[in-house]
């Protein structure tokens, strides 16, 4: 799962966000392969991961946004087993584990606001083993470039993103996708 969720972004590195789900069919209409749902809630997930899978493209739900579940292993174990998306984001580093023992990407979303973050979020990363990280803000190279040489785990920059500059900074920074919500950066 991890190769695949790799080789996806080695040819497209534009990971569509969906915070408003008015945006979703054009997330799915997209060039990008990969969407990361950051809004949901237990009555619409299901129907939202199956129009997604679809039409052939990969969904990450960010667990911690979905609304109507708890963040704990029976959500997940339901969520693994019964919405069956292609992994799970979460800003909690218990969940990590858990989610990478049910055959779920799991993405560990790490938000950096200042020097202490960097190096909580370097040690999170080489504790937990997630499959990638999320940067956010994903803005900053030096940033991306600094936690991609002080750990192994594959990181994807995402936040603010606004421009294609911004997408090619991050990828020369190391990062191997960029996540952005912004319509236009999907199709750049």
């Amino acid at each position: 799962m991890k190769k695949h969720f790799l080789n996806l972004l080695q040819d497209k590195p534009i990971i569509a966000a969906v915070k408003d789900l008015e945006k979703l069919e054009a997330a799915i209409d997209s060039p990008s392969d990969i969407i990361f749902l950051l809004n949901g809630n237990i009555f619409n997930l299901k129907n939202i991961v199956d129009r997604v899978k679809e039409r052939d493209k990969n969904i990450y739900i960010h667990i911690d946004l979905m609304e109507g579940f708890s963040r704990d292993i029976v959500s997940l174990k339901y969520i693994s087993n019964s919405i069956k998306p292609d992994g799970v984001i979460t800003t909690k580093s218990s969940l990590i584990k858990i989610t990478k023992s049910m055959n779920l990407f799991a993405i560990q979303r790490l938000f950096i606001l200042d020097s202490l973050s960097v190096k909580t979020g370097i040690s999170t990363a080489n504790t937990t083993e997630p499959d990638s990280v999320e940067l956010l803000p994903g803005i900053m190279p030096k940033v991306i470039k600094r936690i991609g040489n002080s750990t192994e785990v594959p990181i994807i920059a995402g936040g603010l993103i606004d421009t294609k500059k911004e997408v090619i900074e991050a990828l020369n920074a190391g990062a191997i996708g960029v996540s952005t919500t912004n319509e236009k950066v999907w199709y750049e």
